[in-house]
């Protein structure tokens, strides 16, 4: 019978479903009626060819609809372009940061990853965490109110009388309603007012009235003095805290510094690629003009050869014409990929350096849409971005105790890890007083009220008219204190995070001075590069006069036919490599510059970008006013002092100070400047 039945109803589902999917029309709807098994297997095919298929979210696509008028990328072979956008390198960066919801990098994490992704939202989202937040450490200390009430009707045989108030079969309507307001106070102490009415109507024989309230006040307190006690314990781990679980005030607090670094950890990282990207396309264009240059060279010189090849003269010979045409398709070839680029990483934080090592790489069109993807700019507009500003040339040189001083000081990685640092410490002094019995006193104060009514004029006369106007008189008081102590033998678990909290302190405090190591190590490298990239400058800059005068000097000579076409052909490639390695060590070196300051931690002051949290509500500010001047304070029958807190900062960084940096004109002159023939920068 159960398995005819459920076939019935799966039948029934069926023509239900059959039915939800036919027109409204009574046509279609009778279709459906003669043959549910027909409908069994059309239903079956259906659903099993919908469930192979992929779901898509009902969210709209895309979300911003701007993308989807996206104009087609400027490429080799297409419309050549009409416009260019001149931007130096401020206003890029003043850009990038006014229309960055996220902090855009260029490792492709935003889509494999986007989980890793930081955004400006990152430091609230910690800090507004409904369960580690700092909202929801102080919520530990907020009042609660809890109440409730419930209504029994018994009926009942009693084996023995004297339960049964002189009657064994009782009927009994019995109401009871609880009300309470508690807090947790900072120094562990817990508050709590409390209600309880009660209504009790029963047959009992012996009862005064037929049904009686009683109803009374509770207050009570309860103060640890061993575990859980002190205002030093419950900032750092809270009332509700366990053994391994610490999340009080100062540690949320800690938590939000820590996502404050990771946040100008992304900002620094952002401001470096801007930066990168922006020296990248300036080189890019560099580079595309010294490879067009040496294509025109190699095109007059194969065009002049090609002149003698058909007049069939000397110097015109068939070698010589295919050797000249190689040479113009290859720059031909070099050109187009200058103008073009390949798809291939350029120059980031993080790829040989905390800033990124210059890769020069790419090409103008390649690299002008990762800037414009960096800055958010529309990926395709028409136009074609191009840098207005001139590398560096002028000679730094950096004062190193100074500069050392800096970096071990402002690198923010540094401090991240020092916060980790105290809030391991904050967790070990908690997790010590869970090795502490549970030692706590307890008062409570009663007054109770009894009456044939609650509040109206019941049918008794005299004080027990009314259960309130009797707990008014204060006839019937009572009072408890107490004491209770408990303790785990062993105290296994307690020992077990204190042992876990000094073990992750040690391993915080060995990372942070192997991190201080990299830093020092990091900074030479950035220091000394500046050095290096300088003096490549000037080389290149020689030698990028001494290929152009000897492509003068050869070019004369091949005029006059004294000169073959190897040496003109070979003098011209030595000047496009000249031109190109010239402006590669100009851009590195200006990066290189840029990466003393992300060694040093003051990128972002030498960038002028200011990073500072949102401001409190009035309110904060007056309580932290007044609690400032209760501070030390000596007490009073008002006013207690507020026991301080532990130290875990000694204040702020000023940010935007200057950065050591000595030009080079303010340095007595080296003995290399005097030399004949060497030109600088």
């Amino acid at each position: 019978m159960g398995l005819v039945r459920q076939g019935c109803w799966r039948r029934l589902g069926v023509w239900l479903a059959a039915l939800a999917m036919a027109t409204p029309n009574a046509g279609c709807v009778r279709r459906y009626l003669p043959d549910p098994e027909a409908s069994l297997s059309i239903d079956r095919a259906h659903y099993a060819h919908l469930t192979r298929h992929i779901e898509y979210p009902d969210e709209p696509t895309p979300s911003d609809a701007f993308l989807a008028a996206t104009p087609r990328p400027v490429a080799l072979g297409g419309q050549e372009v009409q416009d260019y956008l001149e931007l130096s390198l401020e206003e890029t960066m003043h850009l990038a940061l006014t229309s960055s919801r996220t902090l855009r990098e260029m490792g492709g994490l935003v889509l494999r990853a986007p989980d890793t992704i930081r955004t400006k939202q990152d430091p609230s989202i910690t800090s507004s965490d409904a369960r580690t937040g700092v909202q929801a450490a102080l919520s530990a200390f907020d009042a609660s109110f809890t109440t409730s009430a419930s209504y029994e009707n018994n009926d009942r045989a009693l084996n023995n009388v004297f339960f049964g108030g002189g009657t064994r079969l009782l009927h009994q309507n019995f109401y009871v309603q609880q009300s309470q307001l508690a807090k947790t106070a900072a120094t562990g102490t817990q508050f709590s007012a409390k209600n309880y009415t009660q209504y009790d109507f029963n047959n009992a024989p012996g009862n005064f009235v037929p049904g009686a309230w009683t109803t009374w006040f509770d207050l009570e307190a309860r103060h640890p003095w061993l575990q859980g006690s002190g205002v030093d314990f419950n900032r750092l781990a809270g009332p509700n805290a366990t053994p391994g679980n610490i999340n009080g005030v100062v540690i949320a607090r800690i938590n939000a510094d820590t996502a404050l670094a990771e946040f100008e950890t992304g900002v620094r990282n952002f401001v470096s690629d801007v930066e990168n990207a922006y020296w990248d396309l300036y080189f890019s264009y560099r580079d595309l003009d010294a490879k067009i240059a040496a294509r025109n060279a190699a095109l007059e010189t194969w065009q002049r050869v090609k002149a003698l090849y058909d007049q069939g003269r000397r110097g015109g010979e068939a070698e010589k014409e295919a050797q000249a045409r190689e040479q113009y398709f290859r720059f031909q070839e070099e050109a187009q990929n200058a103008l073009h680029g390949k798809l291939v990483d350029g120059t980031r934080t993080n790829n040989g350096t905390t800033g990124g090592t210059f890769r020069g790489s790419g090409g103008v069109y390649v690299v002008e849409r990762r800037l414009r993807l960096l800055i958010g700019l529309p990926i395709n507009d028409g136009r074609l971005i191009r840098p207005s500003q001139e590398p560096m040339q002028v000679k730094m040189i950096y004062d190193w105790e100074m500069s050392l001083v800096e970096a071990l000081t402002r690198r923010v990685e540094l401090r991240r890890q020092k916060w980790q640092i105290k809030k391991r410490e904050a967790e070990l002094a908690a997790n010590k007083n869970f090795l502490l019995p549970q030692l706590d006193t307890i008062g409570r104060y009663r007054f109770r009220g009894f009456g044939d009514d609650l509040f109206a004029n019941g049918g008794v006369p005299g004080r027990f008219n009314n259960a309130w106007d009797d707990l008014m008189t204060g006839d019937f008081q009572e009072w408890q204190a107490g004491v209770e102590l408990s303790f785990p033998i062993g105290f296994r678990q307690a020992y077990s995070a204190v042992r876990h909290s000094e073990l992750q302190l040690a391993r915080d405090r060995a990372l942070l001075l192997e991190q201080e190591r990299t830093v020092v190590y990091d900074l030479s490298n950035a220091i000394a590069d500046v050095d290096r990239a300088y003096e490549i400058v000037e080389t290149n800059l020689n030698r990028r006069l001494a290929a152009r005068e000897q492509l003068a000097a050869v070019q004369a000579a091949f005029d006059a036919d004294n000169a073959t076409l190897d040496l003109l052909l070979e003098a011209q490639r030595r000047v496009a490599e000249s031109d190109v390695a010239y402006y590669r060590s100009l851009v590195e070196y200006t990066l290189s510059v840029k990466n003393v300051q992300v060694e040093k931690g003051t990128l972002l002051d030498f960038n002028q970008v200011l990073l500072q949290e949102g401001p409190w509500s009035d309110q904060a500010y007056e309580d932290a006013a007044m609690r400032e001047s209760l501070r030390g304070e000596p007490a009073s029958i008002h006013d207690m002092p507020l026991t301080p807190a532990p130290t875990v900062s000694h204040g702020i960084f000023p940010q935007l100070v200057p950065t050591p940096l000595i030009p080079a004109s303010a340095m007595p002159p080296s003995d290399t400047e005097d030399e004949p023939g060497v030109a600088r920068p």
